[in-house]
């Protein structure tokens, strides 16, 4: 007896990726997924992103948590439209709820979204949302470990931001290993050090995600 092999859910949120996609671009919105381990400092990240990007851009968030709205309130804070996504026990967010959440802003008047993803190394590196950039966050109390046990959000991911980058000299953190390890699994990823708390490498960043948008702005 023949068996049929089916593979859950992927092919469904592929598809609704490519009309994320389709119509972001149709709107030049460009849309970030930064992902981490909570804890990392996503939220932090994207703050400090958000400071150095609002005088060119105007930025829309979308918070994935599995509860609260803490971090969503820090974005509210900065006068900065936000919606929460609470995905209550899931372990990463799909397309479709990104599908859902972009009405409500207004894409006419928006340049640019961050998704912060659901704490996890694992999860949220299987699902493509729609976004144009993929972004990884390993702080430095993390380990230097992290993409030799989860290779996978190392490969798929445009950016990898160590953090925390103050803290090095107080663990046992190989920072060239990590860019190493990473450029092995992916030779175009770039890899940043930065300090949110120190303001080290933000400028290089923000230059960075500029290059990165302005690209696909100027594409159409």
């Amino acid at each position: 007896m023949k068996i049929t092999r089916l593979t859950q859910g992927l092919e469904g949120n592929k598809d609704c990726s490519d009309e994320i996609k389709k119509l972001l671009n149709e709107k030049d919105v460009y849309m970030i997924n930064v992902m981490g381990s909570p804890g990392s400092g996503k939220t932090s990240l994207i703050v400090e992103l958000i400071n150095g990007l609002k005088d060119e851009y105007n930025i829309g968030v979308i918070e994935g948590d599995i509860a609260g709205q803490i971090d969503a309130e820090k974005i509210d804070a900065l006068g900065i439209p936000v919606v929460q996504l609470n995905i209550e026990g899931a372990c990463h967010i799909e397309a479709i709820s990104i599908k859902n959440i972009i009405q409500y802003f207004n894409l006419d008047e928006i340049d640019l979204i961050f998704i912060e993803n659901v704490g996890n190394l694992v999860c949220p590196a299987e699902f493509n949302v729609g976004e144009d950039l993929k972004v990884a966050i390993l702080s430095v109390p993390e380990g230097d470990d992290k993409p030799e046990k989860y290779p996978l959000m190392f490969t798929i991911t445009d950016a990898v931001i160590i953090g925390k980058y103050d803290m090095v000299e107080h663990f046992e953190f190989d920072d060239n290993k990590v860019e190493m390890v990473t450029n092995n699994y992916n030779s175009n990823t770039e890899v940043f050090r930065i300090s949110t708390r120190t303001g080290e490498g933000i400028e290089d960043l923000v230059k960075y995600m500029k290059r990165t948008i302005n690209f696909k702005i100027n594409k159409h």
